[in-house]
């Protein structure tokens, strides 16, 4: 389970499936290198994209500041807000499982100045197991879900294959 597919289980459970699927998208995508140029300018002077082993595969975190324990995500736009909040939760949560406790999150949104801090709690950790349950139902479905018809559709790396 990735921070990405926690993020599209959000967002959209067909672009969860098909990204699960190995069919992507983002290439073709200049929303997505757009988000991908404000993150790896945002912490020039510092490594960013910290690959960490997990048991559920590399945790891929923008930034993580090791002595005050912060993870650091770097968002373009604050419209997927509560995705951004259950991706870090979910990176949190990975943390603690290998023994790295009191870790917090920060969403950095660049473009608009602004951060916003993210704690796991009790409830959401219960919430995290239940959704990680339900990508996997998701993933492992021969069905791909519906599409969804939202307006962000237009703007998705994936319209192409749902709309035409």
């Amino acid at each position: 389970m990735t921070g990405t597919q926690i993020s599209y289980y959000f967002h959209c459970k067909r672009h969860l499936w098909l990204f699960s699927h190995s069919i992507n998208m983002e290439h073709n995508s200049d929303t997505v290198a757009l988000g991908k140029h404000i993150s790896d300018t945002t912490y020039t002077r510092i490594q960013h994209e910290i690959h960490i082993p997990s048991e559920d595969g590399d945790i891929v975190i923008d930034f993580y500041d090791a002595k005050s324990k912060i993870i650091h995500e770097v968002k373009k736009s604050d419209k997927m807000e509560e995705t951004h909040i259950w991706q870090v939760k979910h990176y949190i949560n990975q943390l603690e499982k290998k023994g790295i406790i009191g870790v917090t999150g920060e969403i950095d949104y660049p473009k608009l100045k602004q951060k916003i801090q993210v704690e796991l709690t009790d409830y959401d950790r219960e919430e995290l197991a239940q959704i990680k349950n339900e990508i996997s139902t998701i993933i492992e479905s021969e069905i791909l879900p519906e599409v969804i018809n939202k307006p962000f559709c237009k703007n998705c790396s994936y319209y192409d294959l749902c709309y035409v």
